[in-house]
């Protein structure tokens, strides 16, 4: 990789997140016996229950900001790699609400997820996933996995893809399952302490799959034998089973196994969310009993729904990273995760639009910066140092209102507004504009226009507005932004409203003219609609014929 000189000398004194966790790496390497030659392996773990959602991309994400900061650092002489780990040998336990064929599902539960067949590839499915419709797939783990890695390609990450029953299948874990059978006291001295009396009488970190019925069982050992590297249980029906623990025929228990996934993949730096944050020692004392040092770990806070609940995979609730890229761009879904990692956010529609803009608003600003405040920008971390030149005459925000009053979804008709604001541009000239009048068109067709409510004009509102489209009658047909908002100003404030109360004449004009509490800049947004349309508008509005939306 090669790194800007300039942004090796500046990144020492760079305090974005993804610096500060570089600089803890680094530290953790240059702590460990050969760390400072080793490959250096990011690690993010998925689990595919359920339909991939927003988080997981998340994840990737961050740890990719993490790793490209690791490269700046180190003046990119440092081999790394990221694995996007896959969790399909784990048994299914419950059945996703948002998925068909429920009691095809309900039939294979408890068999690992990459046994379980595909809902989507079933022949009475009533409908079909994305990327799903012409493909059938060998699992349900296949399905999720094959949208998580189209998802992952989409946004252009550098990654490679493991899969847990290719793992064990294939052997790649087997040194340290008999490692792991060998030193079976010692992890049951981790493990015991953390489960309930009932629990501990059962408990084993080896999970057999049944010969017979295929699913993974949790039952008891009747007896372990490290020499031979075998596991002796009672199948379902009772019979007694010896087997090996290598080749696919058991996996472990879901906290001994992210232990000996850090082990057998030295695993250097792995992201969680918040609810693996309680167990983390315990993955981190399984991986040294296997004799590896454990890795450095980062907690993210979890995304919340509109409910402000967990966003969860079974659950289908939150937003899909399909649904965001509808209404905004791959960059502002990057800005959102960028932002306050370890806050807990709302994730809804309804933040979309925000992001959209503050990614724009960083995308102007960093052409300009240098040293420090580049590199502190998150447009840098987003685009791994090689943001894209890119000045917006328009933000989205004014764009959706656009969008509502000419009430159009032609593009065409945007351009014709937008020109009038900008001669210049054209949709060759401003492709990342013109992708955000389609975003704009989408998110008000089936957000906003919902929603939008009108009402009458009352009282000194009447007589602010007939003197507003007075002073734009006056106005020469080249006034600016600036010089329209100041009429409108002082529209308020000679008809009754006081200096300090302007914000209620500004949610008044919104309320009439817009069918929405708030807006944009009123000034810009009258440049770019014309001054006739928005006294057309006016008068529509003060006559009524705005309160059925046309």
């Amino acid at each position: 990789m090669q790194i800007p000189s300039a942004d090796i000398v500046a990144c020492g004194d760079a305090r974005a997140w993804p610096f500060e966790e570089a600089r803890r790496l680094i530290a953790r390497l240059d702590r460990m016996p050969g760390g400072k030659d080793k490959t250096v392996i990011f690690e993010t773990g998925y689990g595919p229950s359920g339909l991939p959602h927003i988080g997981t991309f998340g994840e990737v994400a961050r740890t990719s900001m993490v790793r490209h900061a690791f490269h700046v650092l180190t003046e990119g002489k440092r081999k790394t790699r990221l694995i996007c780990f896959s969790d399909d040998m784990d048994g299914m336990r419950k059945v996703p609400a948002n998925v068909p064929n429920q009691a095809m599902l309900q039939a294979n539960l408890g068999k690992p997820l990459s046994r379980v067949p595909d809902p989507f590839s079933a022949p009475d499915a009533k409908w079909a996933s994305e990327g799903a419709k012409d493909q059938s797939y060998e699992s349900f783990a296949h399905h999720n996995n094959a949208r998580l890695r189209r998802f992952l390609d989409q946004f252009g990450f550098d990654y490679e893809f493991m899969s847990a029953t290719a793992c064990y299948a294939s052997g790649t874990f087997d040194p340290m399952l008999l490692r792991a059978l060998e030193r079976y006291d010692d992890i049951m001295g981790v493990m015991l302490p953390t489960l309930g009396p009932e629990r501990q009488a059962t408990y084993s970190p080896f999970l057999p799959i049944s010969p017979k019925s295929g699913r993974v069982l949790y039952v008891p050992m009747n007896k372990i034998d490290a020499k031979a590297g075998t596991i002796t249980f009672n199948d379902e029906d009772g019979t007694e089973v010896t087997m090996p623990v290598t080749g696919g025929r058991t996996k472990l228990q879901w906290k001994p196994d992210f232990g000996m996934r850090f082990a057998a993949l030295g695993v250097d730096y792995e992201m969680f969310g918040k609810d693996h944050q309680s167990n983390a020692p315990v993955y981190d004392k399984i991986c040294e009993i296997l004799g590896v040092p454990a890795p450095l770990h980062y907690v993210y806070e979890l995304f919340l729904d509109e409910k402000g609940e967990k966003i969860s995979k079974t659950k289908g609730n939150g937003i899909t990273i399909e649904q965001w890229l509808t209404y905004a761009s791959p960059e502002s879904l990057s800005l959102f995760m960028y932002s306050k990692p370890r806050a807990a956010k709302r994730m809804h529609f309804d933040v979309i639009p925000r992001a959209m803009d503050d990614y724009l608003t960083f995308l102007a600003k960093v052409g300009s910066e240098d040293g420090k405040a580049r590199l502190d920008n998150p447009v840098w971390h987003i685009h791994s140092g090689t943001p894209p030149a890119a000045t917006l005459p328009i933000s989205f925000a004014l764009l959706l209102n656009l969008v509502s009053v000419s009430n159009t979804e032609d593009k065409n008709v945007l351009w014709g507004f937008i020109r009038r604001y900008a001669p210049d541009a054209t949709p060759e000239t401003q492709p990342i504009l013109d992708k955000l009048a389609g975003y704009a068109i989408n998110y008000y067709r089936d957000f906003e226009m919902p929603l939008k409510k009108y009402r009458a004009a009352v009282g000194i509102e009447i007589d602010a507005l007939k003197a507003l489209d007075a002073a734009f009658a006056a106005a020469p047909a080249t006034a600016t932004a600036s010089e329209l908002q100041d009429l409108v100003y002082a529209a308020g404030k000679e008809n009754g409203y006081p200096k300090e109360s302007l914000r209620a004449w500004f949610q008044a004009i919104y309320e009439v003219l817009l069918g929405t509490s708030q807006g944009p800049r009123f000034g810009s947004f009258v440049q770019l609609y014309g001054i006739p349309e928005t006294r057309a508008l006016i008068a529509k509005g003060l006559a009524g014929g705005l309160l059925v939306p046309s």
